[in-house]
């Protein structure tokens, strides 16, 4: 989750939230894709939590990069939380649980996106090593209780965490407990956003099983491939889901804009202050009503920070963001752009990816969603089971990568970084049953190998 928004331009009107979303179009010339990632640090030496504070902490960890990189620090008051390159556009920031997550910058080619990942794991290691402290690439923390879970010092948390437990069961577990990797990708127009959207939403259930790796819990299998996207299902439903409205006709940016509205907020931010109004509705804040702020309207910061508050399987902002699958090896770090880019920059493989899902139903889609995160690639939809959409989906990829044409001097195109996922159809065999292989087998029902095998 990257920083918070701090334009306080005034916004009065259902159309200027409209046009803020629709101001991200962009020439197919200047598409980038941006990669978001998170990790879970622990103690190398004992594979405890590591807190924020103290002298080999969280904080230290931060003003370590702080040093290294030269990023602007992110500032709640007089706590760092997080580091900005103010030139580049990439963040350095903290989830609620203490996930330590990469915010890439938006970039012309998987090849510099995957660059800028491995980068960030050097430099980040050259930090944490000598504190002690190293980082695990899992869907879901695999040992810890959450009340052994550290808490970050974000006042956006406290508030979430106040809320959660009232709207659903696991939205704790979501907060301090799982990772994910992302991929942000561009539109040029509104029916371009639109079939984008639904060739994502439709697929998502796709990438959650190719990347499917959270099968523990609190040292236990936990009867998931991907407990993470199952967590979903119960975090919050006014917020999350696979936006079915998004399918039918007459979608477009204001429909988005009215789901938006309609979605609780959690907080209102002035200066760096957090006021809590969890539950509350934007259209108030719109209308110069709201209770929490009477006659003050709501600004540009305002909209941008409910639109990062809101959590469907694609979320739309100025861009669109992938958000189906669970952290994993550093190589599915890349992958996960790799297999967005292939099917979306390439008219071809998005059209034909739409021709694969377009006759889905809803209860088909929802259906799927509900299964993919147990039965990874068994999980079926209109009789073909996910693995076999996923080796056509793989394809359309790969070409749609291959054709881009963005090689590297010897020739290699970005289609190489697919072959993580190309593995998973050939065996068959999801990260998480892997692992699960390993926890039956040589690690002797222990996962605390996990945090050898899994380090980055």
């Amino acid at each position: 989750m990257a920083r918070d928004q701090i334009d306080m331009t005034p916004i009065e009107t259902r159309d200027e939230l409209v046009a803020w979303i629709a101001a991200g179009e962009k020439p197919k010339s200047e598409f980038r894709v941006g990669t978001e990632h998170e990790k879970i640090p622990f103690r190398t030496q004992d594979h405890s939590p590591v807190a924020y504070e103290g002298r080999r902490g969280i904080r230290a960890l931060l003003e370590g990069m702080q040093m290294l990189l030269g990023w602007e620090p992110i500032l709640e008051g007089k706590t760092i939380i997080g580091l900005a390159d103010v030139t580049g556009g990439g963040a350095i920031s903290l989830e609620p649980g203490g996930q330590f997550e990469l915010s890439g910058a938006p970039l012309e080619t998987i090849h510099r996106t995957c660059s800028e990942l491995n980068a960030h794991l050097a430099q980040l290691r050259q930090v944490a090593e000598p504190l002690g402290i190293g980082f695990l690439g899992i869907g879901m923390s695999p040992q810890w209780t959450r009340e052994q879970t550290p808490v970050m010092p974000k006042g956006r948390y406290k508030i979430m965490s106040n809320y959660m437990p009232k709207v659903g069961s696991l939205g704790l577990d979501m907060m301090f407990r799982t990772c994910t990797v992302q991929a942000n990708l561009d539109f040029s127009t509104e029916p371009d956003m639109v079939k984008k959207l639904r060739v994502s939403l439709a697929l998502q259930p796709i990438a959650t099983a190719l990347f499917a790796n959270s099968p523990f819990t609190e040292g236990r299998p936990n009867g998931y491939l991907s407990y993470r996207s199952h967590i979903w299902e119960d975090t919050d439903n006014a917020r999350a889901g696979m936006l079915p409205f998004a399918f039918e006709s007459g979608m477009g940016y204001e429909r988005y804009v009215d789901y938006a509205l309609d979605v609780p907020m959690y907080f209102i931010k002035r200066s760096s202050d957090y006021i809590d109004v969890a539950g509350s509705s934007f259209r108030d804040l719109l209308a110069g009503k709201h209770p929490a702020r009477p006659g003050e309207r709501a600004s540009i910061s305002d909209w941008a920070n409910h639109l990062s508050t809101i959590f469907p399987e694609v979320r739309l902002k100025r861009y669109l963001e992938m958000r189906g699958a669970d952290t994993g090896s550093q190589k599915n770090l890349c992958a996960l752009p790799a297999f967005w880019v292939g099917l979306f920059y390439d008219d071809v493989s998005l059209d034909a990816a739409w021709e694969i899902a377009k006759n889905w139903s809803a209860a088909e889609r929802e259906q799927l969603r509900a299964d993919v995160p147990k039965l990874g690639l068994n999980a079926k939809i209109k009789g073909r089971t996910v693995r076999e959409i996923a080796r056509e989906v793989l394809a359309l990829s790969r070409n749609g990568l291959v054709r881009r044409k963005r090689q590297l001097y010897d020739g290699r195109d970005e289609s190489d970084f697919l072959e993580p996922l190309d593995l998973v159809v050939e065996r068959g065999t999801t990260p998480a049953e892997e692992l699960l292989s390993l926890y039956r087998g040589i690690w002797g029902g222990s996962v605390d190998p996990a945090f050898e095998l899994l380090a980055y």
